[in-house]
C-alpha cells in the first residue's frame, strides 16, 4: 500500500456480548474491534473478541507497530486483549492509548487491573512485547504516527467515552462508538468530529421504536446517526454497536431502512474492509 493508502477493517462491531450461531453468518458476532490502516500505520481502536483475528492477521502480514486506542473498558471492549497475540512476541511495538478516565485512572493502571488473577491466570506483566502506556485528556489532539493525526471528544456514555477523528492524507474516518443522544438535539462535540468525514462509524444499537425502553443506556440509533450524517456532510455512515439479538435478517431490514434515508449508509460486518478514499465498500467483502 501507497503511504497516502487509507482503509478501515472491521474486525467486531458487535455490543455486549460475542455471538455465534447460523444467525449470525453475514454480520458476524465479534465485539467492537476496528482497524484503521493509514500508509505504514496500523491503528486499532477498543479490543473486543474481535481483535484476537486481528492481531493473527497482523502478525500473518509481518506488522511489527500498533496503537491500540480505548474509547472506553466496558467489558465488550476489553475482553479480546488478554487473546490479542502481539502482546506475546517479543519483536512488537504497541502503544496502548486512553483518556475516558483520565485524572481518575492512568492506561497502564488500567490494564493491568483487568489482566490480573484471579479474572486471568497472569498478569499483564507476562506480556512480553515492547508496551507502552500513553493516556491524554479528552480534547487533545495525538500524532501517534507520521502522516496521521486524531482528534478527540468526549461521548455521552455511562463512565465515560471518548470518540475519534482520524485524519490522514487529506481524508478523515470519525469513530463514535458509544453515545446516547439526547432527543433531537444534535450534539456539538459528535458534529465536530463528523465534520466533513469520509466514513463515520456510529452506534446504532437500538430501533427508534427500541429507544424509549433504554433511555440512560448509553446508546443511539441509526436515524440520529443519519440525522448528524447530514448535517456534518458525512459521505458514508457505518452502522455499528449490533445488538446481540440483531440477527442477519434483522440488520438487512435495518440497512434497507437507513438507506432509504441515507443511500451511503450501511450495517458494519466482521470482516469487511472500506476504502476509505472512495468512502464506499470494497466488492466481495460481506
Amino acid at each position: 500500500m501507497s503511504d497516502d493508502g487509507f482503509r478501515v477493517r472491521f474486525w467486531g462491531t458487535r455490543g455486549s456480548v460475542p455471538v455465534s450461531g447460523p444467525d449470525y453468518q453475514q454480520f458476524g458476532g465479534n465485539t467492537c474491534c476496528v482497524e484503521m490502516i493509514c500508509g505504514g500505520a496500523h491503528l486499532l481502536f477498543d479490543a473486543g473478541s474481535g481483535i484476537r483475528q486481528a492481531g493473527e492477521a497482523l502478525l500473518r502480514e509481518g506488522i511489527h507497530d500498533i496503537n491500540l486506542f480505548f474509547t472506553h473498558c466496558h467489558y465488550d471492549h476489553i475482553i479480546g486483549l488478554p487473546f490479542f497475540k502481539p502482546l506475546y512476541f517479543t519483536k512488537m511495538s504497541i502503544a496502548l492509548w486512553s483518556g475516558h478516565l483520565a485524572g481518575t485512572m492512568s492506561t497502564e493502571d488500567m490494564v493491568r487491573e483487568f489482566m490480573q488473577p484471579p479474572w486471568l491466570p497472569a498478569e499483564a506483566g507476562y506480556c512480553r512485547g515492547g508496551l507502552t502506556y500513553h493516556d491524554f485528556r479528552s480534547g487533545d489532539v495525538l500524532t501517534p504516527a507520521a502522516g496521521v493525526q486524531i482528534k478527540t471528544a468526549a461521548l455521552n456514555h455511562n463512565g465515560g467515552c471518548i470518540g475519534y477523528r482520524v485524519e490522514h492524507a487529506g481524508h478523515a474516518v470519525a469513530v463514535v462508538f458509544d453515545v446516547e443522544h439526547r432527543d433531537d438535539v444534535l450534539d456539538q462535540a459528535v458534529l465536530e468530529l463528523m465534520q466533513d468525514a469520509d466514513l463515520v462509524v456510529y452506534d446504532s444499537t437500538y430501533t427508534e421504536e427500541e429507544m424509549p425502553r433504554h433511555i440512560g443506556f448509553g446508546h443511539s440509533t441509526p436515524q440520529h446517526g443519519i440525522k448528524l450524517a447530514k448535517a456534518a456532510n458525512v459521505s458514508a455512515l457505518a452502522l455499528f454497536h449490533h445488538l446481540p439479538s440483531r440477527t442477519d435478517s434483522d440488520l438487512r431490514v435495518m440497512e434497507k431502512t437507513a438507506q432509504a434515508e441515507f443511500p451511503n449508509a450501511f450495517a458494519a460486518a466482521d470482516g469487511q474492509i472500506v476504502d476509505v478514499l472512495r468512502a464506499t465498500r470494497k466488492p466481495g467483502q460481506r
